[in-house]
């Protein structure tokens, strides 16, 4: 935006104690305090954020509950580049992309620790460098590292409105930093990171959206609804997908009238009126019911064969592919829950070649938030008897009590939908390991479990195949029993890491002697993984695979609508 004596942004310094206009004198008083430990709400460019020193355990401790975020990590500012070199590891990769002028958020691997609590156990930290004059001339009073996180409480979508800081933010922060630019595009900090020695998207908001991407079909419009979790809607113009910025979980209702009020901003930018709505093969999906409700045809599409068609898209791959899809859950054809996928597909369509076993989840999204359920499921699944599962989660009186209600549901089929998903294999490793029994965030055990790896073991676990089907209950035994002999945890998370990519090459290898493919997709959730998506690359690389992974959108479901709308366009052509 425009920085004009004239025109503003003109800031606004408010405290319980007094309100502050000139700037010198709100810039002081915001350094002041900063430097005793304080939290303030200063408003950006696509919304307000939450502020206070990286280094000051008590005031991340407090931000933390403000936010109502008990684990998830938060990002840091740092001065300049020499700064954060001083606290993390950096490539000249990493380097080039934070210094861009996106200016994202990027994860890179910690040096130096902040306040225990910033990142929370894990082994990375989210950076990012200034991007805002009032960045600038804020880190030439404050020289520390800055918690710098979204201005909004709980799930709900970061704040944007001046009145609504003063008077939802303000109660709860010491002080709230407004300036006179109305912002009419609420944009968060985008995510993004390298792998692969790649750029990758994870969130894609502020420097990203709506830059449209090019695509080998008209998608004149062509509406696709998104995923419900880290949700983006696309419109299509010409033969192009404009991305929608991340709008978030739609099942917080202020995220859901969010995402209604961009769409309807979107069609007016864009001069876009909808034709074919295209959507998620969920029927209880938000963004499925939006998409059906709108007295237009639907194209359901079913959620992994988008997530590989957005990757397609991105290289502009029209020829059958081998697509390897790893997250949590999806729908599948079979009404069951997908999600350790193996599909030979076009845009237009594909076969289900493999997958990973069905397993039940106790308690359905529950399962999902308390992956010790998930890991009951796994393990007796693996052994058929409680003394095992007592036995690993022994010191667990609240688990140990609840396992034979757990088991009783299994058995007797109580909410517990099947899933072969990939996301729920982690989940379980993570709680037989003691590593996460409760996840407070989303992809809190796998990322948990990943951070823990111990990188010079090059073990791994058995597994087997029945048909189509590939079976890890050997792999379960066995780490049930590294567990019980007292195996270092990180040597557990290495060969489980290590068989994951063991898997993956195997049935790609099978799927290519009987098919002749070689162009290996690699997309979903779990590919944000790091240690698993570069050792699985390199290792189809060496024996002769073409591979290609998400880059311009997030290979999590931030990058579904685009999977929705060539898949629709598509087939849409064909007709």
């Amino acid at each position: 935006p425009i920085g004009c004596n004239h025109c503003g942004p003109r800031y606004l310094y408010t405290s319980k104690e007094r309100r502050l206009e000139k700037f010198e004198d709100l810039l002081e008083q915001t350094a002041k305090d900063l430097l005793a430990g304080k939290l303030i709400a200063i408003k950006g460019l696509g919304g307000y954020n939450l502020v206070c020193l990286a280094s000051c355990e008590e005031s991340v401790q407090r931000l933390r509950t403000i936010k109502g975020r008990e684990g998830k990590p938060f990002a840091v500012m740092f001065r300049d580049l020499s700064q954060l070199e001083e606290y993390a590891f950096i490539t000249e990769k990493e380097r080039e992309l934070i210094r861009s002028w996106r200016k994202p958020i990027l994860i890179l691997k910690q040096k130096k620790a902040l306040a225990p609590s910033v990142s929370n156990g894990l082994n990375t930290t989210g950076c990012l460098l200034p991007y805002l004059p009032f960045h600038y001339l804020l880190f030439k009073k404050v020289p520390h590292p800055l918690v710098y996180t979204s201005g909004n409480l709980s799930d709900e979508p970061i704040v944007t409105d001046n009145e609504i800081a003063f008077n939802v933010l303000l109660p709860v922060v010491d002080a709230v930093v407004s300036h006179n630019r109305d912002i009419y595009n609420r944009l968060d900090d985008s995510v993004a990171c390298v792998i692969d020695n790649t750029a990758r998207t994870i969130r894609r908001a502020r420097g990203y959206a709506p830059a449209s991407i090019a695509v080998n079909l008209p998608t004149e419009g062509i509406f696709a609804a998104g995923a419900e979790l880290t949700n983006c809607f696309a419109i299509g113009k010409d033969t192009r997908v404009i991305l929608s910025q991340h709008i978030g979980d739609l099942k917080n209702y202020e995220t859901y009238q969010f995402y209604t009020e961009s769409i309807e901003k979107y069609k007016t930018l864009f001069r876009f009126t909808p034709s074919l709505m295209a959507c998620d093969l969920h029927p209880d999906y938000l963004s499925t019911r939006y998409a059906t409700e709108a007295s237009l045809p639907v194209e359901p599409i079913q959620h992994h064969h988008a997530h590989l068609a957005a990757c397609m898209a991105e290289y502009k791959l029209n020829e059958p592919v081998i697509g390897v899809c790893f997250d949590g859950t999806g729908l599948g054809d079979d009404h069951c829950l997908w999600g350790g996928e193996f599909l030979v597909c076009t845009l237009t369509g594909y076969t289900r070649h493999y997958h990973l076993e069905y397993t039940p989840l106790p308690g359905g999204d529950r399962a999902i938030e308390e992956p010790w359920r998930t890991a009951v499921a796994y393990l007796f699944q693996a052994f058929e008897e409680e003394t095992i599962i007592k036995n690993i989660f022994h010191s667990c009186h609240d688990i140990g009590k609840n396992i034979p209600v757990v088991i009783d549901m299994i058995k007797k089929k109580i909410n517990s939908p099947l899933s072969s998903g990939a996301g729920r294999l982690f989940d379980a490793v993570a709680a037989i390991t003691g590593t996460c029994l409760h996840a407070s965030f989303h992809a809190e055990a796998p990322m948990r479990l990943e951070s823990l790896i111990n990188t010079s073991c090059e073990d791994e676990y058995p597994f087997s195949f029945q048909h189509n089907t590939i079976h890890t209950r050997e792999m379960i035994r066995e780490i049930a029993h590294d567990v019980l002999h007292h195996v270092p945890v990180p040597e557990i998370a290495a060969k489980f890491h290590n068989t994951l990519v063991s898997i993956i090459f195997a049935v790609v290898y099978k799927i290519n002697q009987e098919t002749g493919l070689r162009k290996t997709v690699l997309s979903g959730g779990v590919f944000q993984n790091r240690y698993l998506t570069e050792r699985t690359a390199t290792l189809l690389r060496q024996k002769g695979f073409e591979v290609f992974t998400p880059s311009e959108v997030p290979c999590n479901d931030g990058g579904i609508a685009l999977g929705q709308m060539v898949i629709a366009a598509a087939r849409r052509n064909k007709k």
